[in-house]
């Protein structure tokens, strides 16, 4: 199937995201003497529903056979590998576990060398033995609090059923990959639960698993169209949880890989689901901790999305500097790595929407006293289409860089760091010597302003302390009562009133504005009580 067929709007996953890397190797050298200690591979099981019967009896090979017999052979071949064994007891029942190997490779060669053997009656069968074996609750974490994973550094681990796992994975490889696979029969049962169960085994931590489980789910993803809504759904659910719950997962670069190549597929115009997929969830990924984990891959999905469609780049980049590290420099050097990729297919007018806010952290990155980070940033002027961008908005980018580029070529620590500078100003000075004049002018301006109000604000505070100290001083040496009037008059007559405790406290009434009129009507309804006699009243009544 080729990868430029466009169907429903997409197209087929394309390779090109840069790998995951499997496992690291450690070879030991042969000069390093017979007292190196070699770390022991970290191991753990995942826990399986081991099987009550557990003794397996050799099937005669599918060769030896007839053809008509093959596809029977072939099924119970497939039941008989549904058995599972318990792997954190290395010695038990190592004479049955030998047969389902056996089985397994054998399987996986009938599928590779021969055709027509998956009829419709082999579907239930192989896809009931996928589930059995792979599907299955992951050891917990081995470090689940700790320190991230480094993989160059830290040794994986891996999974102790591996032998017959491995054999599982290929199986399934080539079943999906066989010619003789029809789709329209078994998406009757690779359905979304069983996508669901899939997806959760990229939580694990052996590589060698996720690496196949990324070749399987490209391969689902790209005979099952019916499915692709829901698998880019559930793995933009993986990403939510990962970044807004636990921070912690295995398989984010994996699922980043295959992404990066479903993107690279992505018809055009993009649709608003890819758009929101883009602003909402692969740039939130810069967010997390462990984002040296993921970083080339999450790049390679971003530097996609602007070559497909160059209008996302003003967002992209603003989301960027919003996320920018404050206290973290390795991370401060990857986002300058992975801005530097998108200058590289950044186009003109979309530059200039972002120059200013652009290069102002630039020059912050400049200013870096991490000498990695003000490197990494200087490096931008080694780039030919960079260096192009720069001069044709030389006047908006050079007020904002010089200041920085000047300061730090006095100041700056490092010398390496003296180098690169002094090749930027020069770069700036051959692009516009009048404008690279008027900035050095107006810098030193700026610097004597400064350097004036700061001798302004050292005489002030001189004049404070100054008064602070002859206030003590003067405090030090008067009698008592002449630092109690002192202390009276700076509290606003407080102290005194609490001395004249005999003086009546008075309380000034506010007086109301005399009205005539209104006096005039309340005494015309006034009651006229006193004048009038109630024995006389009752009687009358």
């Amino acid at each position: 199937m080729e990868n430029n067929i466009q169907r429903n709007g997409e197209a087929e996953p394309a390779k090109g995201p840069p790998p995951v890397p499997i496992a690291k190797a450690n070879p030991t050298p042969n000069n390093l003497g017979s007292n190196t200690v070699k770390k022991d591979k970290r191991m753990n099981s995942s826990r399986f529903n081991i099987s009550k019967n557990r003794e397996l009896t050799p099937l005669p090979r599918l060769a030896e056979v007839s053809a008509a017999e093959r596809e029977e052979l072939f099924a119970q071949k497939l039941r008989q590998c549904c058995v599972l064994f318990d792997f954190t007891e290395p010695l038990s029942d190592l004479k049955w576990k030998e047969v389902k190997r056996t089985a397994l490779h054998e399987m996986v060669e009938y599928l590779t060398n021969e055709h027509n053997v998956i009829t419709e009656k082999i579907y239930p069968e192989a896809i009931n033995m996928f589930s059995i074996n792979l599907f299955r609750t992951l050891p917990p974490s081995s470090n689940p609090n700790g320190a991230e994973f480094d993989p160059e550094e830290d040794e994986p681990t891996l999974e102790a059923s591996w032998p017959h796992l491995q054999l599982v994975y290929e199986l399934f490889l080539r079943f999906l990959e066989s010619p003789d696979f029809q789709p329209t029969i078994a998406k009757r049962f690779i359905d979304q639960q069983f996508l669901l169960q899939l997806l959760d085994l990229f939580d694990s931590e052996d590589p060698r698993e996720r690496d196949f489980l990324k070749t399987v789910l490209h391969r689902i993803y790209g005979k099952f169209l019916a499915l692709r809504t829901f698998i880019r759904k559930q793995i933009n659910n993986v990403f939510y949880r990962f970044i807004y719950e636990t921070e912690h997962h295995n398989g984010i670069a994996e699922l980043l890989e295959i992404l990066g190549s479903i993107i690279n597929g992505f018809a055009l115009p993009l649709k608003e689901e890819h758009k929101h997929f883009l602003l909402k969830v692969l740039l939130p990924l810069h967010k997390v901790k462990s984002l040296s984990v993921y970083h080339p891959q999450l790049t390679y999905c971003v530097v996609q999305f602007l070559e497909k469609d160059p209008n996302l780049t003003e967002p992209v980049i603003k989301s960027l500097l919003k996320f920018w590290p404050k206290t973290h420099s390795p991370k401060e050097v990857m986002f300058l790595n992975e801005l530097e990729e998108i200058l590289d297919v950044i186009e003109p007018a979309e530059f200039q929407k972002v120059m200013e806010p652009l290069f102002r952290q630039i020059a912050k990155c400049v200013s870096s006293p991490h000498f990695q980070v003000a490197e990494r940033a200087l490096y931008y002027w080694n780039n030919e289409y960079i260096m192009s961008l720069i001069t044709e908005n030389s006047t908006v980018i050079l007020p904002i860089m010089f200041p920085s580029l000047y300061r730090n070529s006095k100041t700056h620590w490092n010398k390496t760091i003296h180098g690169l500078i002094y090749n930027a100003l020069k770069l700036f000075m051959e692009m516009n010597q009048k404008l690279f004049d008027e900035c050095n002018t107006n810098f030193k301006q700026e610097r004597e302003m400064e350097n004036e109000k700061l001798s302004q604000r050292e005489v002030v505070w001189q004049q404070v302390e100054n008064l602070a100290k002859n206030k003590n001083d003067w405090m030090q040496n008067a009698d008592d009562d002449a630092r109690y009037n002192y202390l009276d008059y700076e509290r606003g007559g407080e102290m005194k009133n609490m001395r004249n405790k005999d003086k009546p406290l008075l309380r000034a009434k506010s007086e109301l504005p005399h009205n005539n009129d209104t006096i005039q009507a309340l005494q015309d309804h006034k009651r006229a009580d006193d004048y009038l006699n109630s024995t006389s009243d009752e009687n009358k009544c």
